[in-house]
């Protein structure tokens, strides 16, 4: 155990309350109070005197004079469990963590509900698509694929959206709104935040697909280096995951471009004005916000166990791609995802080009749809519903 720990993640997902519930025995400071924050802005050698550790401080970002401090006292003192923290902002978190407190702090970044918690199903691994995780996910309960999954999008995975009275455009209109405000404010000058906004919709319409910097910067008339750097915000505060992809020497034509998804499929549906579920399922963007759902919970399935998701994707300059790629062990394991419940051997034809890479080994695949059971689809390859994450 370490003497600090601190979680990371977005706005609203739930940081507080862990925190409130795991450590309810000791102090609790929020640095959101205009009193506390002032003493730790302008006095942060007498902050740790009025609230001597082990203590609880909530939104720790607005403060980073806190960080020398926490390194002195963890140095003097040697004891273990002392400061427990949270913070929305990871660039500058992170940047106050070297700096200070590396190797003296764990880190735990915390996403949204995983549909594994949404459906308070006890099982931990990490997802592969193998013969033996699948009968160990199998022991447990697995919620049919189609069952109420465009829900699931559109509703989003923030803790508070769960609560039947919660008013879906209320909330996220209010979380844009402060979002902008707050955290993207203290990261960057945003002259205009409708500017912002417009950008932030224009991600989420690309979520699954190739990052094109130059594309938004032209919707949306700024440069490319501000989208650049608005991107680099949006990471930072674990609003999109980049995912990364998969090549070496030997493989010349692959593009090496990012896929961008948003880590919220709500805010997603939010931004780009799906506010049904019904219309949703037969929209145009269905199927890219299903691919989205799907590399989250597989993501959530690593983080949540405390691991670097080893996630990449497949795509060459002839358009053949794999959605997912998981290496692991030096094994990749191939993934498709599809909205559709018909799965067909030309949905995985691209995973064969794994195969003409020198080096590489092919692990099981699978190809993830809205077919309610699993199945073999031949080519050492299962069809597995979703409920299977």
């Amino acid at each position: 155990m370490f003497s600090s720990l601190i979680i990371t993640g977005a706005r609203q997902v739930g940081k507080t309350r862990l925190l409130k519930e795991v450590y309810s025995d000791l102090p609790y400071v929020t640095l959101d109070d205009p009193v506390q924050f002032r003493t730790a802005a302008m006095d942060s050698g007498s902050f740790f005197n009025i609230n001597p550790p082990p203590v609880v401080v909530d939104e720790i970002q607005y403060a980073p004079e806190l960080f020398s401090q926490i390194k002195m006292i963890a140095d003097s003192n040697r004891e273990k469990g002392l400061f427990f923290m949270s913070g929305s902002q990871q660039f500058s978190l992170m940047n106050n963590v070297s700096e200070s407190l590396a190797g003296r702090i764990g880190v735990l970044n915390l996403l949204g509900l995983s549909l594994r918690e949404l459906g308070d199903i006890d099982f931990t691994q990490p997802f592969l698509p193998t013969q033996e995780y699948i009968e160990a996910r199998k022991k447990k309960d697995v919620p049919p694929a189609s069952k109420d999954v465009w829900s699931i999008i559109q509703k989003g995975s923030l803790p508070e959206m769960q609560y039947p009275d919660t008013d879906w455009e209320m909330f996220y209109a209010a979380y844009v709104k402060t979002y902008i405000e707050r955290d993207v404010r203290q990261l960057t000058n945003v002259g205009d935040e409708l500017t912002f906004l417009r950008f932030m919709t224009a991600v989420a319409a690309n979520s699954g697909m190739l990052l094109n910097n130059a594309s938004i910067s032209r919707e949306i008339g700024v440069s490319q280096p501000t989208v650049e750097r608005w991107i680099s915000i949006l990471r930072a505060s674990n609003i999109i995951y980049l995912l990364q992809p998969y090549y070496n020497n030997a493989l010349k034509r692959a593009v090496k471009t990012p896929k961008l998804y948003f880590l919220d499929t709500g805010l997603a549906c939010y931004l780009t004005g799906w506010n049904n579920p019904q219309v949703l399922e037969r929209g145009a963007a269905a199927g890219k916000l299903f691919e989205t759902l799907v590399v989250g919970e597989v993501i959530k399935s690593y983080t949540n166990v405390g691991r670097e998701a080893p996630l990449y994707f497949y795509r060459d300059k002839e358009q053949n791609e794999i959605d997912l790629l998981i290496f692991e062990n030096g094994t990749l394991y191939p993934i498709e995802i599809k909205r559709h419940a018909n799965p067909r051997s030309d949905d995985i034809s691209a995973f064969r080009y794994l195969d003409n890479i020198p080096g590489v080994v092919r692990g099981p695949g699978a190809l993830i749809c809205t077919y309610d059971r699993d199945a073999s689809l031949g080519q050492n390859t299962r069809v597995m519903p979703l409920g299977l994450i």
